[in-house]
């Protein structure tokens, strides 16, 4: 992909961007649009040429849907009204809703479409640009009001804010000094099948709670493709690769060759990680935004990326270092607001699932508030914070289940079956195995 004006700006009489926004994934694609929308002039830079490959299972939930450019059409390969869960490939069971839960894409296409969209709100783009560095003092900045951006081959870009979405190992982060303190190891696999399998797919998911501490695999059907992959801590990564093997050998899967195999690393930032330094802001993978438990980044990434267009604008315009900083606090603040709380009880929840995916897997099969909750989260009506928030007993349950995790106990969870269940007394996720089909919520 490129632009008929790429060159725009550079060597012209105003040389000087007011936005440079590095790397043109969804998080800042979506920042572009934001300052290109505001009227100002924007450059996205992006290393790869468009479209190009993205390890992601490729889920669209509500709040990214809701985060998308206003008019924007998505492209779903399929729409999941049913999940398969399972237990380390035991305790299966599939739930199913009457209503969508979510839509899954193709993130080369996706990502495409979205920094078109960017483009067509005045940004330019140029490919094959890779950063080296940013500059905020030294020979190449000319004032105090300007960022160099330097790229791989020498040549400096100025600009009046720079948005970092350079991905999760950016370099623009570590400009801004962003702090890690979980980075976990996805492996995926894009296995083309033939039709009968693909049909048996069709608008179903299967989520399996895995063997590795936090760990979990899932299988996104896209048409005649199944995107199949696995998530665990890193460290554990010939652990993580059979818990691969294992996962596409119990779903029958073996016999097929994947026509794409890759890795990818998740790290989630600090809470007293920075979003800013001088004019320079990150976002999305770049400044390790994503929710701790699933390792969602897409709605993160969007809902992020709008927020640094919009306020590096503010930062652009203004005309010393305390406006800047000024305004620097003020997106820190409305991430921290709501992503940051977000992924505060994400953490929780990952810590309780670490040591007991049993609870989750038999409250989510199990329990009929529970899957409605999965429903609400997954559609956007909530958010796992929102849900804690608003919901007693959801804020009793973790909070019971915080206290538990302090205290060291380790016993097996027992789950009550829903009235009319037809399960006499109670289920022991460890032990039994359950006996009928997901119905409908």
């Amino acid at each position: 992909m490129s632009s008929d004006n790429a060159d725009a700006g550079l060597g012209s009489d105003e040389p000087v961007w007011d936005v440079v926004v590095v790397g043109a994934g969804p998080a800042g694609a979506s920042a572009a649009y934001a300052a290109a929308v505001a009227g100002r002039r924007v450059l996205l830079l992006e290393k790869a040429e468009l479209p190009r490959y993205k390890t992601c299972g490729g889920g669209i939930i509500g709040p990214s849907r809701d985060a998308l450019p206003p008019g924007f059409e998505l492209s779903f390969k399929d729409r999941v009204s049913a999940v398969t869960f399972s237990l380390n490939g035991r305790l299966t069971r599939t739930r199913r809703s009457k209503r969508m839960l979510f839509g899954l894409i193709n993130r080369p296409e996706f990502d495409a479409s979205l920094v078109e969209y960017a483009q067509k709100a005045g940004a330019v783009l140029r490919t094959g640009a890779t950063v080296s560095r940013v500059e905020q003092h030294g020979p190449a900045v000319p004032d105090r009001r300007t960022v160099a951006v330097v790229l791989a081959d020498g040549e400096t870009v100025l600009a009046h804010a720079v948005v970092g979405a350079d991905g999760s190992a950016s370099r623009i982060g570590a400009h801004v000094g962003v702090k890690l303190d979980q980075v976990d190891l996805g492996l995926e696999s894009e296995i083309p099948v033939p039709p009968t399998v693909a049909e048996d797919w069709k608008g179903r998911i299967h989520l399996d709670w895995g063997p590795l501490p936090g760990s979990y695999g899932w299988v996104f059907p896209k048409g005649d493709t199944l995107t199949v992959g696995v998530i665990s801590a890193r460290g554990e990564g010939a652990a993580t690769k059979r818990y691969l093997e294992d996962f596409v050998a119990r779903l029958g899967l073996a016999g097929f060759e994947p026509a794409v195999s890759s890795g990818h690393l998740t790290r989630c930032r600090t809470d007293d990680s920075p979003l800013s330094r001088g004019r320079v802001l990150v976002c999305g993978d770049a400044a390790g935004l994503l929710e701790p438990w699933t390792r969602e980044g897409i709605s993160f990434a969007l809902r992020s990326g709008r927020l640094a267009g919009e306020w590096a604008v503010r930062i652009a315009e203004a005309h010393d270092a305390v406006d800047a900083r000024r305004q620097a606090l003020n997106y820190a603040f409305a991430i921290k607001a709501g992503l940051g709380v977000e992924m505060a009880v994400g953490r929780r929840m990952l810590s309780v699932f670490a040591r007991r995916p049993a609870v989750i897997h038999g409250a989510v099969t199990s329990l009929r508030p529970a899957w409605n909750a999965f429903a609400d989260v997954v559609r956007g009506s909530t958010t796992l914070a929102g849900l804690v928030r608003t919901h007693p007993l959801a804020r009793r349950a973790l909070n019971l289940l915080d206290r538990r995790q302090e205290s060291g106990s380790t016993t097996d969870a027992v789950v009550p079956p829903e009235p009319g269940d037809g399960d006499a007394g109670v289920i022991g996720v460890h032990e039994a195995e359950h006996r009928r089909a997901g119905s409908p919520e």
